[in-house]
Order: structure tokens, then sequence, then C-alpha cells
């Protein structure tokens, strides 16, 4: 068959062909590229064999994504022992699956609890150990400027997101080396760029960090550790009741002198922007971060980090490698300013 090709079209296929006949470095640089891209897609999608009888155990399966995880992990074939907080979750939770799926109550802040927690997941396990451990259990409020909070605050959302995390991770961890197995912690793309006041971005950033630490500590020993870093999803951390609910209680106990120096407007824009943004931002399908935790307990070569949403990939995460000038910029097209913060500077001067 002859193909007929015009002059532009000639002048165009000749100068595709003198490219890469002037330049073979940059032939040589594409094609090692795709096959670089090819090799990754290949061993991204190797996966394990045998996960029936594997036990994993997940925290925070009361709702959002702990609760779909255990139920297509469970589906999948894995042996799965959910945590839940309270014990209306654990009944809604075993509605939804079958009676082989265990569950047990956790506090991950109470050590008796997380005690008998592990004590359970032993006795269910064996000899073979403990194949996964999902840290997913965590909240968000109190979260608000950072003048506005006290210690009790800070206090209220670390322990559960960081310091309950690492009591629950270092229990476990004898039985998780046991059947050299796989740690997933639920971090967040505020781990990465810290966007707002209170003990959450800080927890997330301790997420990180520990992460980090355990992943390369725990390589010796033929386990691996991951990092899920989600943008804003609906779930009941992101609850707009829950967090306007927290929010007007922070406000209402603020000295006259600190509310003044945010202005009596201020308070409303920052509602305004805190509902703009969760019904910009947030999701509605949780399967793209449980996705994320269930290639991280099934991949032969799980990856170290997943961001999961679009919001995470487009957004935070590039923003949290840019300089800091440029995020600080970005965040204050974002979060409204303290408008009355000028005059209260003036009239204090004034009253000196």
């Amino acid at each position: 068959m002859q193909l007929n090709y015009g002059e532009e079209e000639e002048d165009y296929l000749d100068r595709f062909i003198e490219l890469w006949l002037v330049h073979p470095a940059l032939l040589g640089t594409l094609t090692s590229v795709v096959f670089l891209l090819v090799c990754w897609i290949i061993r991204d999608s190797l996966k394990v064999s045998d996960i029936r009888g594997k036990h994993v155990f997940i925290t925070g399966c009361d709702s959002g994504f702990g609760n779909l995880l255990a139920q297509r992990l469970h589906r999948k074939g894995f042996t799965i022992i959910a945590a839940c907080l309270t014990e209306k979750g654990r009944e809604d939770l075993k509605v939804c699956t079958s009676p082989d799926l265990k569950t047990v109550i956790l506090n991950v802040t109470n050590p008796r609890s997380i005690d008998d927690a592990v004590k359970y997941v032993a006795e269910e396990t064996g000899n073979k150990g403990l194949y996964g451990l999902v840290n997913n259990a965590g909240r968000a409020t109190p979260i608000g400027p950072t003048d506005w909070l006290d210690m009790e605050d800070f206090h209220r959302v670390l322990d559960v997101n960081l310091i309950g995390l690492i009591e629950v991770t270092l229990k476990f961890l004898p039985l998780l080396k046991k059947a050299q197995g796989r740690i997933v912690n639920v971090a967040s793309v505020m781990g990465r760029l810290a966007f707002g006041g209170g003990g959450y971005c800080l927890s997330k950033c301790g997420v990180e960090s520990f992460s980090d630490s355990l992943r390369r500590d725990m390589q010796h020993f033929g386990m691996k550790v991951s990092i899920i870093e989600p943008g804003f999803f609906k779930t009941g951390v992101t609850s707009l009741e829950i967090i306007e609910k927290d929010l007007h209680r922070l406000w209402n106990r603020l000295a006259p002198d600190l509310r003044c120096s945010y202005g009596d407007k201020y308070f409303d824009q920052y509602l305004k922007v805190q509902r703009l943004s969760l019904k910009t931002f947030c999701s509605s399908d949780i399967s793209k971060v449980t996705s994320c935790m269930e290639h991280a307990l099934t991949a032969k070569y799980p990856r170290t980090r997943y961001g999961a949403g679009w919001d995470a990939k487009l957004f935070w995460l590039p923003l949290s490698y840019a300089p800091a000038r440029v995020a600080d910029v970005m965040l204050k097209l974002i979060l409204p300013r303290p408008i009355g913060n000028k005059k209260a500077l003036a009239r204090n001067q004034v009253d000196v």
C-alpha cells in the first residue's frame, strides 16, 4: 500500500526524522524514560499471592475510611479484625459484612484498651503473627487560629492522631515482626503543608516523621511501612457540623481583647471559608483512599507514600514543594485576615 504525502506532510516528516538523527541523545533519553515508566507500572501492579488467612488489624472502623476498608478487605479474603471506638459502630459494621469479620472495642488513648486489643489479636493470629496494621483512627477538632487554643485542645488531637498511633504501633510490632508484616499509617496533605492552627497538622506531620523512621528501622526485619496522604474527603473528621460547633465554642470563650484583635466580622468570614473549602475540595468518593490502603497491603512492592484525591495530587502536595513565600501567598488568598487587628493596635498605642 502506497501512502501519498502532500508537501506540508513531507516537510513535517523530514523535520521529525532530522530531529532524531541530529539529536540521538534526545531519542535515548525519551526511550529510557518510557522504558522506566513501563517497568514501574509492571512492578507496581504485581500482587501478593495467598492473601487468604492473612490477618489485618484496622483502627477507626466505626465509619469512613476504616469502615469501608474493613468491608473491602473482608470480601477479598483477608481475616479482618476491625477496631471500633463505640459499640454502635461495631454493630453497624457487622451488619454490613458477615459474622466472620471480627471486631474489638479500642480507644487508642487508653493504654489498657490497647493492651486488651493486642492480647485478643495475639490469640487470634497464633504463630502466624499479624500481616497488616492500618492506623486509621483520628480526629480533626479542635482546629482554628493558634491563639484561640489552649494545651488541652492540642492534647485532644495529638493524643489520638499521634501518641495513640505510636503506642498502638509499638505494642503490635512483635506480632508484625513475626509475620514480616506491613504497617499503613494514615497521615494527610496537612502533614506536608500546615495551614490550620491546632493539633491536626502537628499530628499528621508527626505521623510522617514517625513512619519514615519506622520504615527505615523495620526494613531490616522484612517489614514494609506506607503512608497515606489524603486530600479532603467527606468523613466524620471533616463534618462541617462538628467543625462549626467547635469553632463557636472557641470563639465564645475568647477574652474580649483577643476577640477585638480579630474583629467582629472575622469569625463570620472564617466560617464562610470553612464551608466553601469543605464543599469545594471534599470528595464523597472515599474509595480513592481505601484503594491506596488496599494497594499498600496487597502489592508485592507497596509504595512509600500514596497521595489520595485530585486536590492532594494537583494542588496541596505540589504546593508543599513550593517556596514558603509562594505557599504563604496562596493560603492568604484562601484564609481571611483579622480585620480588627490594626484598630486594636492603634487603640493600645493611644492608651499607652
